[in-house]
């Protein structure tokens, strides 16, 4: 588990994190993790992480679903960016994520969960409501249907 003073590392910075994730597809359903550590520990969402110092963005998403679900994809496509801010009371910008999503095609099945993942499962599409997502990451998901068709 993240410790608070890890936590208090990624707060109150004077700029923004860049984060990576992924919309990893199967036959209908989506690769989704269970976070395993703080923020939103226990919550559902896409794989994903930070993207490390000399690495791409590209190298990052793969990296990062490698190690939360044991799945490989496909060549990354960038499906959209968003910005996930979280201020306090007095305003003051607490939390700054850049977030980079992209659309890949799952080229093995098998899941294994680690990282940062305290789980992780294969979810029918028309499922995807029952895991309480962040409203940003139900479009993403949508959004990537569109440009994985238009490939």
């Amino acid at each position: 588990m993240m410790t608070s003073s890890a936590l208090d590392q990624r707060s109150f910075l004077p700029r923004p994190l860049i984060g990576v994730g992924a919309v990893v597809w199967h036959q209908g359903h989506v690769l989704l993790i269970q976070r395993g550590k703080e923020p939103n520990i226990g919550s559902w969402s896409l794989p994903g992480g930070a993207q490390e110092l000399g690495e791409t963005v590209r190298e990052a998403v793969c990296r990062e679903v490698l190690e939360e679900t044991g799945v490989t994809i496909s060549s990354p496509i960038l499906v959209d960016v968003v910005d996930l801010i979280s201020s306090t009371v007095n305003h003051k910008v607490e939390y700054h994520y850049t977030l980079i999503d992209f659309v890949a095609e799952a080229l093995t099945l098998e899941i294994t969960p680690g990282g940062d993942a305290a789980d992780a499962k294969w979810v029918n599409v028309k499922d995807i409501n029952k895991y309480a997502l962040w409203t940003k990451t139900v479009k993403v998901i949508a959004k990537s249907r569109d440009v994985l068709s238009g490939c």
